[in-house]
């Protein structure tokens, strides 16, 4: 019985409280173009209607121009964007800027979750070898297995012989600890080094939310992996 969905009686229509207020939300909109958009914009992760709203009006005050814009560079974005065929990073190019770098040492390979994470390891400036970008981390929760991220292709890399070493730059959580865990099994048979940030990166942080000092620290600092499974 608690779980019985409760209804109102509506012009002689039995309709859901969900539906009701949805009905109460559309009905404060003069304009169903104006509705439309507010709808698409709070779709965007961390955007309620009260912002959408504001931001479709802010949209309706500027020049059509600068709409237009807008328009253009987010079509653009979906159909003219690459993921790197090396390491998976978002890129204009099939080969994105780091990979196709001379100056980089293609011998490191730092192993993070997301492009965010790039940005910050970059925003460093400590850091001079490439990445290998999983598109997430293990996270039964969420629906997300090894089958769902890159790992098959980071172990092909580390099989060509040419990686000297492997940092594993994910998130402290136990999701970023599991997928360390499970790419050190998986590279372990491999002649190659695997290191960890060292724990300047506080336990439950994420990686892009950390300060530059920090994580250049922990970069500079890495620790062999295996170390950091004896203080388990």
């Amino acid at each position: 019985m608690a779980n019985k969905v409760k209804k109102l009686l509506i012009d002689g229509n039995d309709v859901t409280f969900e539906h009701y207020f949805r009905l109460m939300d559309s009905s404060k909109y003069t304009s169903k173009l104006l509705e439309r958009a507010v709808n698409e914009f709070s779709k965007l992760p961390g955007v309620g209607r009260k912002t959408a709203l504001r931001l479709v009006l802010h949209l309706l005050k500027q020049d059509i121009s600068e709409s237009e814009a807008l328009a253009n560079s987010l079509l653009e974005l979906r159909k003219e964007i690459h993921h790197c065929k090396i390491c998976h990073n978002i890129s204009d190019q099939e080969i994105c800027q780091v990979c196709s770098n001379p100056a980089r040492d293609r011998s490191l390979i730092c192993v993070v979750e997301n492009i965010r994470d790039v940005m910050a390891i970059e925003s460093t400036q400590q850091y001079t070898g490439v990445y290998h970008v999983l598109g997430g981390i293990i996270s039964p929760m969420d629906g997300i297995g090894p089958a769902n991220l890159t790992v098959g292709s980071l172990t092909q890399r580390v099989s060509s012989g040419n990686t000297r070493e492997v940092i594993l730059a994910l998130s402290a959580t136990m999701e970023g600890d599991a997928t360390n865990f499970f790419i050190y099994r998986k590279l372990s048979e491999h002649q190659v080094k695997i290191t960890t940030l060292a724990r300047g990166v506080a336990v439950g942080n994420e990686l892009e939310f950390t300060d530059e000092i920090t994580l250049g620290r922990s970069l500079i600092n890495r620790t062999l992996f295996e170390e950091s499974l004896r203080k388990i």
